[in-house]
This record gives C-alpha cells, sequence and structure tokens, in this order.
C-alpha cells in the first residue's frame, strides 16, 4: 500500500492567513494579514514574566493552570460579566484560545457530530472541529449588517446537531452580537439540547454604542456554554499562546484532561505574566484599548474608502472586510496578490472565511498595528488609483 498520510491531514493545511503572511514577508511588504496584533505590551505583563523567571517558575504548572490565574480570571470575569467561576473546578488555562477550543472538542464531541458555524468564520473553528471529526455546518449571515434570523437557524439543524459556535466580536467580520440575537440562539440551544461554544478573545474591542455580551451570562445558559477566551489579543502577547476555558465543571475536567494530553501546560511564567496583567491593570486599560483601537479603525477605514475600498465598518474586533471587486483578478487571492504587488500591503482573501465562492470579492485586512506601520500602510493604499 506505501506510506500515505492520514485522512485527517487535509484538515490542517497551511491557511491564507499564513500563506499571506509568507507572500508578504518574501517581498517586504506590511502584514496586515495576519492578527500577529504588534502594538506594546504592557509593562506589568511584561515584568510579571520576568519576575517569574527569576523565582523559577519554569517548570510544568497544574494541566488546568497557575493557581493564581485562574484566580485573576474568574475576577475579571466576575467584574466584566458578573459570572462567577469556581477557579479549582471551572477554569482551564490552555495554549492559547485555538488549543482551548481544540481541547474543547475534543472532549464534548463526536465524530460525525455537526456543529453550526456562523459564515463568514474564523478558518481555524473549523480546521479545529475538523480535527476532532465533527462536521461544520455553516450559516450565512447577511451583509451589511451580518444579521440572521431564527428562521435561519431551523433551517440548518438536523438531528446530529450537537452545537454551535458564536464568535463575537467577530473575526473577520467585527459583528458584535446584539442582546436579541444571543436571546435567539439561547432559545434555539436550549429547544435542541446543544453546547454553544462562544471564542470572547477580542471581547475588549468593542466600539461606538456597541457592548460585548457574554453569552453564558445568559439565563440558563451557564451549564451549557463553553466561554474560550484569552490574553494575548488583550495584552498583545500572541506569541506566548494563554488562552482559556470557562465552564460547568462536569466538562471542564475533561477539557483539563485533553489539555494535559496534548500541551501538558500553558508556559508558565508567561502565566504568570498576564496574571500580573491581570490584578495590576485597572478597568481604564481596557477602556482606553476600545478608545485607541477605535481611532485605529476609522483612520484605516476612511482609507480604505479614500482608496476605492469599500469597508465593512466593523462593531468589534480589530479586522476589516473590504469590497475589493474593482481590483484586477477573477479571485479574492489574485486580488489580494495584486494588492501586495502594487501597494505592498498584504491582507487575507475573502475566500478563507467561506466554504464556498461568497468571499471572491472582498480582503481582511488587521489594524492592530502601531500607528506609524498603520499609516504607512494607508499611504501605500493609494497607490492603488
Amino acid at each position: 500500500m506505501g506510506l500515505i498520510l492520514s485522512d485527517r491531514h487535509s484538515c490542517v493545511l497551511q491557511s491564507e492567513i499564513r500563506n499571506m503572511s509568507i507572500e508578504c514577508h518574501r517581498v517586504d511588504g506590511i502584514n496586515l494579514a495576519q492578527g500577529v496584533c504588534d502594538t506594546p505590551v504592557p509593562e506589568a505583563v511584561l515584568q510579571g514574566a520576568v519576575a517569574a523567571i527569576g523565582q523559577g517558575i519554569n517548570t510544568y504548572t497544574h494541566y488546568a493552570g497557575l493557581p493564581r490565574l485562574r484566580e485573576a480570571i474568574a475576577v475579571k470575569q466576575q467584574r466584566f460579566s458578573g459570572i462567577t467561576f469556581d477557579p479549582e473546578s471551572e477554569i482551564i488555562v490552555s495554549a492559547g484560545a485555538t488549543g482551548a477550543l481544540y481541547c474543547a472538542f475534543q472532549a464534548l464531541l463526536n465524530p460525525g457530530d455537526e456543529v453550526i458555524v456562523f459564515e463568514p468564520f474564523y478558518g481555524y473553528h473549523i480546521s479545529t472541529l475538523q480535527a476532532a471529526g465533527a462536521v461544520p455546518v455553516y450559516l450565512p449571515l447577511n451583509s451589511p449588517e451580518w444579521s440572521f434570523s431564527a428562521h435561519d437557524l431551523e433551517l440548518v439543524v438536523t438531528p446530529r446537531t450537537r452545537g454551535i459556535i458564536v464568535n463575537t466580536p467577530a473575526n473577520p467580520s467585527g459583528k458584535v452580537f446584539s442582546s436579541d440575537e444571543l436571546e435567539i440562539i439561547a432559545g434555539f440551544a436550549e429547544r435542541y439540547d446543544l453546547f454553544v461554544f462562544t471564542d470572547e478573545i477580542y471581547e475588549h474591542f468593542v466600539y461606538g454604542n456597541n457592548v460585548h455580551r457574554s453569552f453564558a451570562a445568559l439565563p440558563g445558559m451557564g451549564e451549557r456554554t463553553i466561554t474560550v477566551s484569552g490574553l494575548s489579543k488583550t495584552y498583545s502577547v500572541t506569541g506566548w499562546r494563554i488562552g482559556y476555558v470557562l465552564c460547568d465543571a462536569r466538562w471542564a475536567q475533561a477539557i483539563g484532561y485533553f489539555n494535559d494530553l496534548v500541551y501538558v501546560c500553558a508556559p508558565a511564567p508567561l502565566q504568570a505574566g498576564v496574571a500580573s496583567g491581570l490584578r495590576e491593570l485597572d478597568e481604564s486599560y481596557y477602556k482606553n484599548l476600545a478608545v485607541a483601537y477605535q481611532a485605529k479603525r476609522d483612520r484605516f477605514c476612511d482609507a480604505l474608502a479614500l482608496a476605492g475600498l469599500s469597508p465593512h465598518i466593523p462593531d468589534g474586533a480589530y479586522y476589516v472586510l473590504a469590497d475589493v471587486s474593482r481590483i484586477p483578478g477573477a479571485t479574492g487571492k489574485e486580488r489580494a496578490l495584486h494588492i501586495l504587488h502594487k501597494a505592498g500591503v498584504a491582507s487575507v482573501p475573502g475566500g478563507a472565511f467561506y466554504h464556498d465562492k461568497r468571499g471572491e470579492q472582498m480582503v481582511r485586512f488587521c489594524f492592530a498595528k502601531e500607528d506609524a506601520v498603520l499609516d504607512e500602510a494607508i499611504c501605500r493604499l493609494q497607490l492603488l488609483d
């Protein structure tokens, strides 16, 4: 028979985000493709990690994470969402939000289980589902508001449906789910007895009058919600890989065991660093973060419009989908490459966020950059005129 790859290898092929980042590096462009978030790291976070290394916190932690970090996460969650989680039994620290989600899927889904995914989606959600043998079922959101209805949900549910993913604020659309929309999902989940997997990693990047609401805070949703978040984006430490799961103790132990199997633990001194940030940074830090990023959003979206790349202005997160139908090319990938080679700015083809051809007229930009870098990208995009 010969040696061959496993059947599951196709679900982890290199993403378009990575592909465009590699091409950007090759041409020495500005990378607005990958959400690396290269803005400054809070000093409390940096010094907390440095101190931890000096104190010898360099060996394995408990598979669920350092007690001090779990306690700090519990305090933070109570402060911002009003939900109480037991740091001993209901919080699992993992290797980034993606690692946390992977362990949750492994613990709670069986091969063949269907999970509803709103579209446009974040590609790693799909790959992670497929790695667990689960089947994504796509529910397209209606642009430009990225809306859906209760009827839309009813059209995609089947006897095999086991869960639904809610990413709010969302990557790539920047959608912030409203209270009414969350209540529709809650009623639907209760009616069909579904898990609700929420990706809330961008919870502090919310703009204008929009408000982030944690799904687990809805009446009756605590026991069925698997809340996934982390500190990578909030503290600009995407390479530290510190994410976590918040959920009922019945699910947390199994998720923790998979975390132990796959990752053993998240990096020990880096856990201590973000714990310091959670303890020392007050609410003004998070408010100022949203203000600063809204200014970046507004400046960048104005520049996109001026360059003839009409933006879908995001309500949250730090990405923007732009209409690139005027750019030469038959596909989103060809258009993204044209922008990179003509203006020296990398984006992600919109097709990376759809399972069909819906995204071919769009690309996604990331504006989580220092102002000087963002200003240079803005100047370069005007070369497309």
